[in-house]
């Protein structure tokens, strides 16, 4: 049988449709609940969306004051903009851009603002980054998810006061990457 094939506006659709029902205030939570359906690769632009909804989704139901249906078709316009593997060819990961994205969306930053929110979106995707390099490559757009996600809630936290729920991770799709990096990924479970 043929796996599905979906366009990435389906994809979103989708995720969307699933997010807006979550009560979860865990975005790693929310993101791995959907990774397991047919509609999210192992690896794939679909993550640049799927981060950010899932980050988004657990901020609202923290008690983040957002209209979530409106932010989330502002992420999706977003995230359409970005290619397909980002971390190897412009050394950005396509997940942090998406929470940065989610961020900006959540206090209405552009490339004009001068206040605190522009700076301190800065410092959250630059400690990402930060992390995802002392890991180093090949890709995996599910470790990238989680580092993203447990990195934005603890950043929410400390900043805006926003608790979110942070288990520990464990990655469960070890054996549906050929190039997971084994011992060498923080939540790799043998």
């Amino acid at each position: 049988m043929m796996p599905m094939t979906y366009s990435l506006d389906e994809k979103y659709e989708f995720i969307k449709n699933s997010v807006i029902n979550s009560t979860s205030t865990n975005p790693v939570e929310i993101a791995k609940s959907l990774m397991n359906t047919d509609y999210i690769n192992i690896h794939g632009p679909e993550h640049h969306f799927l981060d950010g909804a899932a980050f988004l989704t657990a901020y609202k139901n923290a008690g983040g004051n957002i209209d979530l249906p409106l932010c989330l078709d502002e992420l999706a316009k977003r995230a359409l903009t970005m290619p397909g593997a980002m971390c190897g060819y412009w050394g950005v990961c396509g997940s942090v851009a998406s929470v940065g994205a989610a961020l900006s969306i959540i206090h209405n930053t552009g490339p004009l603002s001068t206040d605190n929110h522009y700076k301190e979106h800065m410092e959250y995707t630059s400690e990402v980054i930060q992390a995802m390099s002392k890991i180093g490559g090949a890709r995996c757009c599910k470790r990238n998810a989680f580092l993203s996600l447990l990195i934005a809630a603890n950043f929410v936290k400390k900043k805006y006061g926003i608790n979110m729920d942070t288990d520990k991770i464990s990655c469960d799709f070890s054996n549906k990457n050929a190039q997971c990096l084994k011992y060498k990924c923080p939540f790799h479970v043998e």
